[in-house]
Formats: structure tokens, sequence, C-alpha cells
């Protein structure tokens, strides 16, 4: 089940990606790391509700985003000073590049 969030519009959630909201990016993360091994095409990584539209979008992950995905991540958990998720963003990250 992935994470689920609710905002009031479009922008609220664009808003919460440009300030490298942690908690979004820890969800991102813990579905990928969970999934590194997967055979499956893309994960379901984040739920949105959008209050003002009345609709839910779902976002996804390729698997052959993955790698592209950690690293992005690793730099807001750097941000946050999340050293220990940043281990494993990294454990993740080197283990996807062999």
């Amino acid at each position: 089940m992935a994470y689920k969030i609710s905002v009031a519009d479009i922008e609220e959630f664009e808003d919460l990606i440009k300030s490298k909201h942690l908690v979004i990016s820890q969800e991102i993360i813990k579905k990928i790391l969970g999934n590194l091994n997967t055979k499956k095409k893309h994960i379901h990584v984040l739920e949105v509700y959008v209050e003002g539209l009345d609709q839910t979008m779902d976002l996804t992950v390729e698997r052959e985003n993955f790698l592209e995905t950690l690293e992005l991540n690793l730099k807001v958990h750097e941000l946050h000073e999340d050293y220990e998720g940043c281990s494993k963003i990294q454990k993740a990250i080197k283990n996807l590049s062999k």
C-alpha cells in the first residue's frame, strides 16, 4: 500500500516536492528499498488526494528509474541530516549500480 497524503491543490503538492519534504522522500525510498529485486515494471509509491479537484493521483516509479530516484532522494536526506536514511540509500545505489 502506498503512502497517502492530502493536499488542497496541485500547487500545494508541488510546493511539498520543491521544499524537499522529508516524509514524502522517506516513503518513496521505503517503497523502492522494499522492491529492489522486484520483476514489476513499476511500483506504486504515493497516493495524493487533491481536495480542490476531488481526485486522487497515484504516483509510480518505473524500475528503470530506481537508481535516479534514489540519487535524487539522497540529496533530500542529506539536507535533513537523515544519515541513517542516507546509508540505506547509498547501499541500494551501490547494489543497483553493479
